[in-house]
């Protein structure tokens, strides 16, 4: 080289030995970071892609808590609704105890009556106090409010319905069958007209609930065999009413389950006219040709229907008159009054107006990822049925007390209450097992893959990136040196100078 004023080769040496430098100090600042995207000239479509996974992982992580913070929302009303199914348990020994009338003192029905007192105080103050960080479970806080309940609806129970802020939900009931009693319709033209006086007419009434036999005489009116069958109805679940010239006998609840038998023993010596039995459907006495008795050879049966519904579009389960859909939008179940469930129509139901437990459980807070559970109120006045009557019944002076009070009633109060708060432990356990521990597990796979997916974007290998910090260091102490030999080439000049 024969110039001095430009130093192309230490120029070029620079140059080389900066990049050097930049490489070895992005290779220690990945290593003491163990990041390999620590700004976005490292990668800018791996830090957009980073970014939105890491966005992805905050929103997963945030339903994870909200999974773990359900399910101590759902521990405490567990423990509350525990303790108050202890107590009707309680208060299930003390009716039946009561029961036996001729071997209780009074002072002892007394001393009954003052536990249950006791009792029904506890469960509302159970169901008043049991709470989460203030909010209170077990009072209605978390049931589910309507508008507008129509006059065929005779009672409903709202499980879980999903709203979005402000949104109102309305239920419609389309009847598709009537609901049917198991119905027969037997036919003597009037009072019984046997050959004579000493015939009997026996015959054996079944229905779902038990059978009974019955026998009557020559002139025996169709009002007094009527008396007869409902005598004995709350052990047959069988009634029977006059109609025209015969006798209409059916099933005291509606739908499949309930059915009435009706079967001749012995048929007396018939003389004016011949006895028949007929099939009949609801609430119609049906006069044409039926069975005659004389070939009434095996038992005469038939069956109930249970209502036939459509529920905002998804055919429903029934059970005589009550219809159930158990959809992610809306599970309820809905008992239609005898009117409803027979009017074979369009009924608007009611309103969804809120309330319901709600949880966001997925990383979007939308409808989709939320979870709702209805919680009713189990206070003593809201457990039972309208029907039959409430638990706070059984209360001294109140018409099911266990001092002179109806015990029958009463015991039927307390196993509506004591199946009510099972189904609400049921309902909550399976939304614990079923909604939250699925969602959480899901979650957690979630987070892993998604981690995964966003570590294998922006963490630092530390094998390879070793590897290029070495070669780094290598480069950057070779550059160093040319760099130095470059700078004394200059110096050739001053031999020519002598």
């Amino acid at each position: 080289m024969s110039r001095i004023n430009t130093n192309v080769n230490s120029l070029i040496s620079q140059r080389i030995l900066t990049q050097q430098n930049n490489s070895l100090n992005t290779s220690l600042e990945r290593l003491s970071t163990g990041l390999a995207i620590n700004r976005g000239k490292d990668d800018p479509a791996g830090l957009i892609a980073s970014e939105n996974l890491r966005s992805e992982k905050a929103a997963i992580s945030a339903a994870i808590t909200n999974t773990e913070r359900a399910d101590q929302v759902m521990n405490i009303a567990e423990g509350g609704l525990q303790e108050i199914n202890a107590l009707l348990l309680e208060v299930q020994s003390l009716v039946g105890e009561s029961a036996n009338d001729a071997g209780l003192s009074v002072e002892e029905k007394e001393a009954n009556q003052l536990q249950v007192d006791s009792i029904l105080q506890t469960i509302d103050r159970i169901a008043e106090a049991t709470s989460f960080e203030g909010v209170k479970l077990l009072n209605g806080t978390f049931d589910f409010t309507i508008s507008g309940q129509a006059t065929t609806v005779n009672s409903f129970q709202i499980n879980a319905a999903k709203l979005s802020h402000n949104e109102t939900r309305d239920v419609e009931v389309v009847v598709t069958a009537s609901a049917q009693h198991a119905g027969l319709f037997l036919s003597t033209n009037g009072a019984l007209d046997l050959a004579s006086s000493s015939d009997i007419f026996t015959f054996e009434i079944a229905g779902s609930k038990g059978s009974r036999e019955f026998s009557f005489a020559s002139g025996t009116t169709l009002a007094s065999i009527a008396e007869a069958i409902n005598t004995f109805k709350a052990t047959t679940g069988v009634s029977a009413a006059t109609s025209g010239t015969g006798l209409v006998v059916k099933s005291t609840e509606y739908g499949t389950n309930e059915f009435v038998s009706f079967d001749i023993v012995n048929q007396g010596g018939q003389a004016g006219s011949v006895f028949t039995l007929s099939t009949i459907d609801e609430n119609t006495a049906d006069t044409g040709a039926g069975t005659t008795f004389a070939n009434v050879n095996n038992p005469i049966r038939d069956a109930g229907q249970d209502v036939g519904a459509i529920i905002n579009g998804i055919a429903a389960t029934s059970d005589g008159r009550t219809a159930r859909i158990a959809t992610d939008f809306l599970d309820m179940e809905i008992e239609l009054t005898e009117a409803g469930a027979q009017s074979q129509a369009t009924i608007s139901a009611f309103t969804i107006t809120g309330g319901g437990a709600k949880f966001n459980l997925g990383p979007q807070v939308n409808i989709t990822n939320q979870a709702s559970i209805g919680i009713q109120n189990v206070a003593a006045r809201k457990l039972g049925d309208s029907d039959i009557g409430f638990l706070n019944d059984l209360g001294s002076g109140n018409q099911a007390n266990l001092v002179d009070g109806d015990l029958e009633v009463a015991q039927k109060i307390v196993n509506i209450a004591i199946s009510s708060v099972s189904n609400l432990r049921g309902r909550i356990g399976a939304f614990q097992s079923n909604v939250i521990g699925a969602t959480s597990r899901n979650l957690g796979v979630a987070l892993e893959n998604t981690s995964a997916a966003e570590s294998s974007i922006r963490d630092t290998d530390f094998a390879a990136e070793t590897a290029e910090l070495t070669r780094s260091q290598i480069l950057v102490n070779a550059s160093t040196n040319v760099l130095g030999i470059a700078n004394q080439q200059p110096n050739s000049v001053l031999s020519l100078l002598g």
